[in-house]
């Protein structure tokens, strides 16, 4: 199997997945560390409301999403993939953060060749127009509809928050380093 587009989440994925915690503990007056989030739903474990999480995040969104920190040894790996690989980030953030977006890839010289800003959690439609050949993923509901829906592998990054079972197209791993080798085997032998 020829694997020439890879398809990538940014946050919680390509950015870390510790980004949101000093703006969830300066504004929510809380000392949560990564391992409290053990759950995707950040108002359900703050005890708040959906809506008012909604409107804390939409007035803190820009300055979370620019300031946000690329998860451990992401980079070298991007840089490594980007001669080999297309990448086509597709995120569930809004399209109003396009530049944003864009600025933080410029900022942080992370490689890509496509960003898809859909708005919301189901990437499938989009993973699928874009034809892409491997999925990365924090999010477990995610991660398994893409396996299953799109017929690809994902490889979804352990967090605290996406523990769960998975289909055998779900690879989970812990690090970059474990992603790289995996795909290096996959591409190898054309298959998991």
């Amino acid at each position: 199997m020829t694997i020439k587009r890879l398809g990538l989440d940014i946050d919680g994925t390509v950015t870390s997945p510790k980004t949101f915690l000093p703006y969830l503990n300066s504004s929510f007056n809380k000392q949560l560390s990564l391992s409290d989030i053990t759950q995707y739903n950040l108002a359900n474990l703050l005890g708040i409301s959906h809506k008012e999480f909604y409107e804390w995040l939409k007035d803190n969104e820009e300055t979370i999403y620019s300031n946000a920190i690329i998860a451990e040894d992401a980079h070298p790996i991007l840089e490594d993939w980007k001669g080999n690989y297309e990448l086509f980030y597709i995120s569930a953030r809004g399209d109003h953060l396009l530049d944003t977006t864009r600025n933080w890839f410029t900022t942080n010289s992370v490689p890509y060749h496509h960003i898809d800003l859909i708005g919301k959690h189901d990437k499938i439609s989009s993973i699928k127009k874009h034809k892409v050949d491997v999925f990365f993923e924090d999010k477990h509901d995610n991660a398994c509809d893409i396996a299953e829906e799109c017929n690809i592998p994902v490889i979804l990054f352990n967090t605290p928050y996406n523990q769960g079972i998975v289909p055998s197209n779900v690879k989970r791993l812990d690090t970059w380093p474990e992603a790289r080798n995996w795909l290096q085997q996959y591409h190898k032998n054309g298959r998991a």
